[in-house]
């Protein structure tokens, strides 16, 4: 999978720039009161340029997933904003964060949320064809032929193999031309060796397609596959880490004293 077709490189070149796509302005969420109070961020701040792959890393209980629901408008801070490509999600009703989620976001799941009774390509097709939109035929060739799934797209969930199954859902993410991708530990169902091919699928997203990706994980090993690596603890941004490798997060765990997963 050394290449994509002329659209999409042609795609990636029109779309990269500096320009914020994703913004978390010191983000509080606290659930409960009281003696049941807990606060699952405490003011986090994150800002992610157009074609950046960022991935968010920290132990379980750090405020991964809730950073992500944060950002995907599945979950409304306490205080502070989330703005997706300038937007601010904070007072948008139903209605709106429904159209947000829609047209700007993509999303990966862990457990690939693939429906049983649909093929591969019934399901990559699914989110445009409930919002009534037909797919841009020579985008949607790209997408598949760089993801190496052309030959499955007949085939249902339960006769596609774990990494299959999330060529597909990322296939589906990327078919409406979101904004960003959000992949909330999209490796965590996977053997080590289909993990790799799946962040170097999501790579590719960024890096041939121009796609912003951001990538929750508890794992060393994943997180290095990203641009930066934002290190989560407690609620808190805990440091970042650039051009990361598995031994700069683990040094940069290490002098924080986190403690996470490896793989």
């Amino acid at each position: 999978m050394s290449g994509v077709p002329g659209a999409a490189a042609e795609w990636s070149q029109t779309t990269r720039g500096a320009d914020v796509v994703v913004e978390a302005r010191d983000v509080v969420r606290v659930y409960g009161s009281g003696e049941a109070r807990v606060v699952a961020l405490g003011g986090v701040s994150l800002s992610v340029e157009r074609g950046q792959f960022v991935a968010v890393m920290g132990p379980s209980g750090s405020g991964k997933s809730t950073l992500l629901h944060c950002l995907a408008g599945l979950d409304s801070p306490t205080s502070g904003s989330v703005l997706i490509a300038g937007e601010d999600l904070a007072g948008m009703n139903d209605k709106q964060l429904t159209r947000v989620r829609r047209d700007r976001l993509g999303f990966v799941f862990q457990a690939f949320n693939l429906l049983p009774t649909l093929s591969a390509e019934e399901n990559i097709l699914l989110p445009l064809r409930l919002a009534r939109r037909r797919p841009d035929e020579q985008w949607y060739r790209a997408v598949i032929d760089a993801l190496g799934i052309a030959d499955r797209l007949d085939h249902r969930p339960s006769q596609l193999s774990g990494g299959q199954q999330q060529r597909a859902a990322i296939a589906r993410a990327l078919l409406g031309r979101p904004e960003v991708i959000l992949a909330d530990e999209p490796t965590g169902s996977l053997d080590s060796a289909t993990s790799t091919e799946v962040l170097e699928l999501l790579r590719i997203c960024v890096r041939e397609f121009g796609q912003t990706v951001v990538m929750a994980s508890h794992d060393v090993a994943a997180a290095a596959f990203a641009e930066q690596t934002v290190l989560l603890s407690d609620g808190r941004v805990a440091g970042k880490v650039s051009n990361p490798t598995t031994r700069s997060i683990l040094t940069a765990l290490e002098a924080l004293d986190v403690r996470v997963g490896i793989e």
